[in-house]
């Protein structure tokens, strides 16, 4: 029997948060801000295509709903698929190389010896199983037999994991056989909140994709295809096809439960994004059909929906006008696993995010509410406010114009370029305006800044020689006043997504007065 070490490249992750507090500074170098009038209102083209039309739709709230327990009802005969990439004999050598001194003596041995016997096999390199599906849905642990003659004994292979701090952590992890390593899945699954009749059905998930690749009876997929598979929903879908990760939403159930006869729920699908996302539309008190209501839209809903009751409440009491609240997130299928899919979408693909937003959901909900879109707000913190910021100065690029407001809050502009370990990626270092005042000489929209006084030390150690998100936020101040920009800038005592509840509170009765 041999052992082999599995050596796994450890991608750099990126974590944020929300959050709100007192106000600490305020500076506003522009005139009061007014409801902008428009003679003839703003019409957007929704671009869905047949695909993301046929998917879409909107139910009564279902947040609260306790998931169904899987029934453990398997189909009589299974279907396996492993989908393999090549790694060159020239990629294993250097890696072995750079991972040599995490070896040991023997173990370095054995590899060497491996890739020598592929070497004198003629062949280029080793095929590695990367993805493993069984009847439709991913199978989400290590594959032991993944490594050459794994015989079913002892095995030990490195994983990387998310710390509570939302830190990437490299684990090795050692097992004396296959049934101690089933133990370590229930375990592992067992602190994930699972049910045991999830837990069981991702054990049988991953006894069947270690036996078929044994034996070899599999359907084998193209690498190509299986890397669409890969970036889709499917990957996150093993055992929560019931809603299993409403669990992970951050709210009041009371108050939720007291406006929820207002909130209708979307399920919508963006083809070009591979996800599926769910939308929550707060309608306001007493609302008219036939009149036209802003839209405050609010990513990052899995802690955003939390503070609609409160936003709703405002209306209620008077304190603000009627606007429709919206939030979105991913779908209740979709596990938040440090932020991974949050970064990718709000900083990575921020382009294919934005034209989701603005040329897919919004119209969209112009067609079931009537929306004035002039004076619409789009909110983002963190790596959402990365996100609003490109949606602000790349808004001249659309034939949409849902938003006239933008929120840009602790932007988290370090981060777009810790992207070292993330392969065929380009990103537009471009933090100033991406280009905006070459192609116009004023921006017409309007901008709220703010951000945490406390904030810069608690991601000090990812700033790596750039600015800070408070220094980041001042530059982009400035870069709004050298142009004559219509803005407000607040800061709040408070770090960095603690503020975020009174923030959101204070703008909605001074940008939405009753």
């Amino acid at each position: 029997m041999k052992k082999f070490v599995s050596l796994i490249l450890v991608s750099s992750l990126l974590i944020t948060s929300c959050g709100c507090k007192n106000v600490f500074k305020l500076e506003n170098v522009s005139s009061e801000v007014t409801v902008t009038e428009t003679a003839e209102p703003i019409i957007l083209t929704n671009k869905m295509t047949e695909t993301e039309r046929s998917k879409v739709s909107k139910h009564e709230l279902t947040l609260l709903d306790e998931p169904e327990e899987t029934t453990g009802s398997e189909p009589s005969e299974h279907k396996v698929q492993i989908a393999f990439h090549t790694i060159s004999l020239e990629e294993m050598k250097k890696s072995l190389e750079e991972h040599k001194d995490e070896l040991s003596e023997e173990e370095f041995k054995q590899s060497s010896e491996f890739m020598e016997e592929i070497e004198k096999s003629g062949k280029d390199g080793y095929d590695y199983p990367f993805l493993f599906i069984v009847d439709g849905k991913d199978v989400q642990h290590y594959i032991p037999y993944s490594a050459p003659d794994y015989d079913g004994g002892y095995f030990k292979y490195t994983e990387v994991i998310t710390a509570e701090e939302g830190e990437p952590v490299v684990e090795d992890n050692e097992f004396e056989n296959i049934d101690e390593y089933i133990e370590y899945i229930r375990k592992v699954d067992k602190d994930k909140g699972y049910s045991d009749a999830q837990t069981e059905q991702d054990i049988l998930h991953f006894q069947l994709a270690a036996d078929a690749l044994k034996t070899g009876e599999y359907e084998k997929l193209d690498e190509e295809a299986a890397r669409d598979i890969f970036n889709n929903d499917l990957l996150y879908s093993s055992v929560s096809e019931n809603g299993f990760y409403r669990k992970e939403w951050e709210y009041d159930r009371e108050a939720v439960e007291a406006i929820k006869d207002y909130v209708d729920e979307i399920d919508i699908y963006d083809e070009e994004l591979c996800r599926d996302f769910v939308v929550h539309v707060t309608l306001p008190p007493e609302y008219d059909a036939s009149r036209s209501y802003p839209v405050f839209f609010l990513t990052d809903g899995i802690w955003r929906f939390g503070n609609v009751p409160e936003l709703r409440k405002l209306m209620e009491n008077g304190e603000a006008a009627p606007v429709i609240l919206v939030s979105l997130w991913y779908s209740y299928n979709f596990p938040y696993e440090g932020g991974v899919m949050r970064y990718d979408d709000l900083v990575l693909r921020k382009q294919q995010m934005l034209e989701f937003v603005t040329d897919n959901l919004m119209p969209y909900l112009g067609e079931n509410y009537n929306i004035d879109y002039a004076n619409s707000t789009l909110y983002g913190h963190s790596d959402g406010g990365v996100f609003t910021h490109y949606a602000l100065f790349k808004s001249d690029e659309y034939e949409n114009q849902p938003f006239g407001r933008y929120i840009i809050g602790s932007p988290a502009f370090w981060g777009i370029n810790k992207d070292d370990n993330y392969e065929n990626v380009t990103i537009n270092r471009d933090l100033k305006d991406y280009g905006y005042f070459m192609r116009n000489e004023k921006l017409n929209k309007k901008v709220f800044l703010c951000g945490g006084s406390q904030e810069d030390p608690d991601y000090a150690d990812r700033y790596n020689g750039q600015d800070s998100t408070l220094q980041g936020l001042e530059k982009l101040k400035d870069r709004l006043e050298e142009h004559g920009a219509d803005y407000k800038y607040e800061l709040y005592d408070s770090h960095h997504y603690q503020y975020i509840p009174q923030m959101l509170s204070d703008y909605l009765k001074s940008e939405y007065p009753n």
